[in-house]
C-alpha cells in the first residue's frame, strides 16, 4: 500500500480558527500509523513548529497526545484545555498572519512552479499556495500518473 500525501492545505483552519492545525493533525495522524508519505515529516520545522510555538504547545506533549488517535475536534478541545479553555484571539491572528504571509525562497518557488508547469511570473509567491501545488503535483505523480 502506498503512503499518503497530505492534501489538507495549510490555509485551512478548523473551528477554533488556527491555520495549518488541521494539516498538522492529518500528518501526525498518518505518521502514528506509518501511513505518512516518506517525503513529509509528521512535525516539521516550518509551519508545524510555527503552529506549536504560536499556540505555546510543546512538541513532545502534542506528539504524545496524538498517540491517542484523536478526531480533529478532540485535538482542538485538547488544545483549548492546554490553554485554559480559550485562545488569545490576537495571538491566533498573529499566527495566521505569519502563516499566510510566509513566502518561500526563489529557488523553492521556481522548483515548485516548474514541476507543475506554471510560469514563474510573480503571481504566486506565498508558501501556502506553493505548498498546495507541490502536494497536488506529488499526489498526481504517485497516484495518478
Amino acid at each position: 500500500m502506498s503512503k499518503i500525501i497530505p492534501l489538507i492545505s495549510s490555509g485551512i483552519a478548523g473551528p477554533i480558527g488556527v491555520l495549518h492545525l488541521p494539516r498538522l493533525w492529518q500528518k501526525v495522524s498518518l505518521e502514528k500509523v506509518a501511513k505518512l508519505h516518506d517525503d513529509y515529516p509528521g512535525i516539521g520545522a516550518g509551519y508545524d513548529q510555527m503552529v506549536l510555538d504560536g499556540l505555546g504547545i510543546d512538541k513532545e506533549a502534542f506528539s504524545s497526545f496524538m498517540d491517542s488517535k484523536p478526531t480533529y475536534p478532540q485535538l482542538e478541545q485538547w488544545v483549548l484545555d492546554q490553554k485554559g479553555g480559550s485562545l488569545d484571539s490576537a495571538g491566533v491572528q498573529a499566527l495566521n498572519d505569519s502563516i499566510a504571509g510566509y513566502n518561500h525562497d526563489d529557488a523553492t518557488r521556481q522548483q515548485i512552479l516548474g514541476d507543475s508547469g506554471i510560469e514563474d511570473n510573480g503571481s504566486i509567491l506565498d508558501a501556502v499556495n506553493l505548498n498546495n501545488l507541490d502536494d497536488w503535483y506529488c499526489f498526481h505523480a504517485q497516484e495518478i500518473a
